[in-house]
Formats: C-alpha cells, sequence, structure tokens
C-alpha cells in the first residue's frame, strides 16, 4: 500500500485544536440549519460541511438538540426540561411542566438568551424556522407521545403548549404586572390545572375541587 492510499484516520484531523474543531462543528451546524432547518439537518451533513468525521460531533456535543441550544446560545436543553417533567404520574403533568418551564425561564443565566431564542422563533428567516421545528420536533412531539394513542394527542400537546407560551410572553418578554412578580407556586397553582386540561381533560391533583367537564354547564 502507499503513501497514497493510506485510509482516512477517524476522529480529529491531525493538528487540529481542540477549540478549533468545535468551531467548526458549530459554524456548519448554524449554515447546517438555516438551509435545510432542523428536521432535515443530519449530523452526517453537519459533519461533512466541517470536514470532521460525524462520531467527532458526538465527542463535543451530546446530539442535534445540543448543537440547537449552543447555536442560539441558549444555556438550556428545553428537550431536557419537558422530558424530566414528564417523567410523571399523569394526573401531575400539567402542574409538573409548569414548574419546570417557569423555573427554568426565572434562571438569571438562562433568562436574556431564552428571550432572545423566542423572539427568533417567532420572527422571519432561516433561525426562526430551526427553532420552531425543533420545539416541535423535540417537545410537542414528546408531550403527544405522552398521552399514549389519543387520535388529538397532537392538538392537546399544542394547546397545553400554547398555555405555557402566553405565559412566558406575558411574564418575561412583555414583563406585564403582576404576573411578572408573581412566585412560581402561585403561577403552577393557577395556570396548572389548564395545563392539565388541555392535556387529559381532566384538572388533575393539584385542583380536585375544579367542577369536571361531567359537571360542567356544556356537558348538561
Amino acid at each position: 500500500m502507499t503513501e497514497h492510499s493510506e485510509p482516512r484516520r477517524r476522529g480529529r484531523p491531525r493538528g487540529a485544536k481542540a477549540g478549533d474543531t468545535r468551531t467548526r462543528i458549530l459554524e456548519a451546524a448554524t449554515a447546517e440549519f438555516g438551509e435545510h432547518g432542523y428536521e432535515a439537518a443530519s449530523l452526517r451533513a453537519i459533519a461533512r460541511r466541517a470536514g470532521v468525521d460525524p462520531a467527532l460531533i458526538h465527542h463535543y456535543f451530546d446530539g442535534k438538540q445540543a448543537l440547537v441550544a449552543e447555536v442560539v446560545k441558549v444555556p438550556l436543553r428545553p428537550d431536557r426540561v419537558v422530558r424530566d417533567a414528564l417523567d410523571a404520574p399523569v394526573d401531575e403533568l400539567g402542574a409538573r411542566l409548569v414548574r419546570a418551564v417557569l423555573t427554568a425561564w426565572d434562571s438569571g443565566a438562562v433568562r436574556p438568551a431564552a428571550v432572545a431564542a423566542l423572539r427568533s422563533a417567532i420572527g422571519q428567516g432561516p433561525v426562526a424556522r430551526m427553532l420552531r421545528e425543533f420545539l416541535r420536533r423535540e417537545i410537542m412531539h414528546r408531550i403527544a407521545a405522552t398521552l399514549g394513542d389519543a387520535d388529538d394527542a397532537e392538538l392537546r400537546a399544542e394547546l397545553a403548549a400554547s398555555q405555557l407560551v402566553g405565559v412566558i410572553m406575558v411574564r418575561y418578554v412583555l414583563e406585564f404586572e403582576p404576573i411578572a412578580s408573581v412566585g412560581v407556586d402561585e403561577l403552577v397553582r393557577r395556570v396548572g390545572p389548564a395545563v392539565q386540561w388541555h392535556l387529559t381533560g381532566r384538572f388533575g391533583s393539584l385542583d380536585s375541587d375544579a367542577p369536571s367537564a361531567h359537571n360542567s354547564s356544556h356537558g348538561e
């Protein structure tokens, strides 16, 4: 075998610094997400654009979700926040989701970047498209999957998310009072049952005195 036929080595290119390689991967991910969106972009395509082996991406990043968080510079993994909240009994999902999301957004290290990312998501352009696809794939679909075989699981998940996004917009982006200053516990008590209702058609354990759908005037 001649020196020209030596197989390509896996891993970081010779002489490449870790910081340089990581930066190249992030730049490639930004370009790939911008051109193809979150769902269509693949780790293999990002690696090819960066000129590295695909396995090297996993050396620096925990999958495509982590790349998105790095690209938009948010020190938070919303897919993990939702995943942890969904690891709960069905009747506690609403309260757990509200608490998890608001606790994460209340962090001083997270809020500025998260607000900027949210503003980007509701705007136009490739970054907005990437964020919307990410949120739909990693959060909406994850919530819907938790609801099992319900025919309207995606609708339920989106309605629940609309409650959360509404609170986030008013509390952290618009900063309207008094909701901007209300404690997380109080918001969980008030908003949790509404989110639970959208998810399951029940108000959940936090609002056991609330009237059920069967006792409402709409059910008569």
